[in-house]
């Protein structure tokens, strides 16, 4: 399964290529709408509008063998302690050598905006950081087929 923190997940298209190649099941978990989709391998989730919402619900269900997409540092060291695969859109690997590091940079960033040292701009997303993606959400769905229960692989 591929659960995808949809709300603002720029690689959704992505997502759906690679999965239907691997034929993996997706769940797109939003706050708000999401595109309908006929694929009976994809299911939108709409949660409430409450803080952390999405998070929380993907955080409950993901666990081993599944792969998380999302930009979200905290949900990513949640997933990654789960035993879950985790990439962020830019193809960037959350995992147990560096969610530590991350999540520090994330508090780190975060107090630098709060105290106005620092303005808080992100890099725009580019094509590189889509290709990036695509080779790592490749990489993540071969890995989690040959780690999975035997009649769990389609």
């Amino acid at each position: 399964m591929i659960y995808v923190d949809a709300d603002a997940c720029p690689v959704k298209p992505e997502i759906l290529k690679v999965a239907e190649r691997h034929g993996l099941k997706v769940t797109l978990v939003a706050n708000s709408g999401l595109r309908p989709s006929r694929d009976p391998m994809v299911t939108n989730v709409i949660v409430s509008g409450a803080f952390d919402a999405a998070d929380d619900w993907i955080a409950e269900r993901a666990g081993s063998g599944d792969i998380v997409v999302t930009a979200d540092v905290p949900l990513a060291g949640r997933c990654v302690g789960n035993g879950a695969l985790v990439t962020g859109p830019t193809g960037r690997i959350f995992d147990q050598t560096n969610i530590g590091m991350a999540t520090a940079m994330r508090d780190l960033g975060q107090h630098l905006r709060e105290t106005g040292e620092s303005k808080g701009y992100n890099a725009a997303f580019s094509p590189r950081d889509r290709s990036q993606f695509l080779e790592t959400l490749d990489r993540l769905c071969r890995r989690a087929k040959t780690h999975a229960p035997p009649g769990d692989q389609p």
